[in-house]
């Protein structure tokens, strides 16, 4: 079979020179758009509204949930080969036009969205040191942010393969003093403090605390499509399935390993009080200060990694999503590095928006990664979707060819993305279908460029329902019911 670029089109000598990321790189992609500011904050976020059982139950979900969706993307990518840009593909594959645009404005969404949580989180570490900079939502951290922003737009503007190589190193950094902290809180790990912080007493029933938890997961494991997303410039194919499922299980042991021992360090009071990042609160409590001082100088080499990261998928979605016609042709444009400027411009300028915005609002990381981890639920259900419908039709099989392990995968993955559109609560939902309504008109301008007509009869009932949401959202958030960030 030919070659394929990210637009699904034979590769010809120049696009096989796109063809840049081998395994290391890939997989570095995947754990380091994982592991950004999450996980320095699973002990707080876990123990605001969740008990040990709770917490354990939830690992087994979202560990249940997130491996079906891992193994679609790895499926997939074998499968359809011809797909790349990961989500977005799939959901255009399976669903058509209007679906496939959504999923890959939701995926933007969450991208950039995140790195604003990002930028929030890491200048509250830089704020340990400087009190200028708080909570990573003063005027100086904003300029900080905003500073950080452009060093690492003009980084990936000199192109995908020196950052990627840059994401590399930084991935490395970010890990050890991960792995120290779990060493730590091991030989720290008091057993009967852990016993009285097993069912989370006066939070509610095990299920209540169990939802509370699933969006704090989802948050952490954002990512695991990496190599996905970024399949068109992979060496090898083969490559794609192997960074995702590496990825996918180092990082699963190592985030429960950091949420469920915090809870034999603290009660589950003092960790659901600690300021973010959490971990430096436990480490500090376990090994004195010069704990938490390693921990907020390990969170800011690990949030600048994961910012880069994200950075670069933000700009890839918008960029495949222009070479099929499904997004306006001009976010297609490509500098001399062939790096998806205009798309990296538009993406990098909301960022600084919403910088702004946050520092007016007085943003919180916690509500920020609750948006972001809403907005990917679209691509996250159609692609699971989508390896179901495969699998049921027979669609991109031989004759003959067992199907079943593939439907079950498609459905537990699909199941999960239903699960968490439920837990994630109407709030959050309104609040997405506000970022979501301004897509329509996108979607109709780049219809209109490849003169097809915008929307079938369904669709045009699902644009209809995105807007009414977000008139009810805007409506509610004007008379204080509901809170934007």
């Amino acid at each position: 079979m030919a070659s394929i670029d990210l637009a699904g089109e034979p590769a010809t000598r120049s696009s096989m020179k796109e063809r840049v990321l081998g395994l290391p790189a890939l997989t570095a992609l995947v754990v380091g758009s994982m592991v950004g500011a999450g996980v320095f904050s699973l002990p707080q976020n876990m123990a605001a509204g969740a008990g040990v059982l709770a917490v354990l139950l939830g690992w087994v979900v979202t560990g249940i949930g997130i491996a079906a969706l891992a193994l679609v993307y790895v499926r997939l990518a074998q499968r359809q080969p011809e797909l790349n840009a990961g989500p977005y593909a799939y959901a255009r594959a399976g669903f058509g036009p209007f679906i496939g645009f959504n999923s890959a404005w939701g995926y933007w969404l969450s991208a950039w969205i995140g790195n604003v949580s990002y930028a929030v989180v890491l200048f509250g570490a830089v704020g340990y040191f400087f009190d200028i900079f708080g909570e990573g939502n003063t005027l100086a951290a904003v300029i900080g942010a905003s500073v950080m922003l452009w060093a690492i737009h003009a980084l990936i503007a000199a192109g995908v393969r020196q950052a990627a190589l840059v994401n590399l190193v930084t991935t490395i950094a970010k890990l050890a003093p991960i792995v120290l902290f779990v060493m730590v809180v091991i030989v720290g790990f008091k057993s009967d403090v852990f016993s009285l912080n097993w069912s989370g007493d006066g939070l509610g029933s095990v299920f209540e605390q169990m939802r509370s938890t699933m969006l704090v997961t989802l948050w952490v494991f954002i990512g695991v499509e990496g190599a996905s997303v970024v399949s068109g410039r992979a060496k090898k194919r083969s490559d794609i399935g192997r960074a995702t499922m590496y990825g996918f299980l180092f990082c699963l042991v190592l985030y429960a390993l950091v949420s469920v021992l915090s809870y034999g360090t603290l009660t589950q009071a003092e960790l659901a009080e600690l300021p973010n990042p959490s971990v430096a609160g436990v480490m500090e409590a376990v090994v004195g200060e010069w704990g938490a001082i390693l921990i907020n100088l390990a969170l800011i080499v690990s949030v600048l990694g994961a910012f880069l990261a994200w950075t670069i998928f933000a700009a890839e979605i918008p960029y495949a999503a222009a070479k099929d016609g499904t997004m306006p042709r001009v976010f297609a444009r490509e500098n001399v590095s062939k790096t998806p400027i205009l798309s990296l411009w538009v993406t990098n300028l909301l960022v600084q928006l919403f910088l702004v915005f946050a520092y007016f609002a007085e943003s919180t990381y916690q509500g920020l990664f609750y948006i972001a981890s809403t907005a990917i639920l679209v691509p996250y259900v159609f692609t699971g979707a989508y390896a179901a419908k495969l699998g049921l039709t027979g669609e991109a099989y031989r004759a003959g060819e067992r199907r079943g392990g593939d439907i079950a995968v498609g459905l537990v993955a699909t199941i999960y993305g239903a699960w968490l559109v439920y837990a994630a609560g109407p709030q959050y939902l309104l609040m997405c279908a506000l970022l979501y309504a301004p897509g329509i008109a996108v979607y109709i301008w780049a219809r209109n460029e490849q003169r097809q007509r915008s929307f079938t009869f369904f669709e045009i009932l699902l644009a209809i329902g995105l807007v009414a949401a977000a008139v009810v959202a805007a409506w509610l958030m004007i008379d204080g019911t509901i809170s934007p960030l």
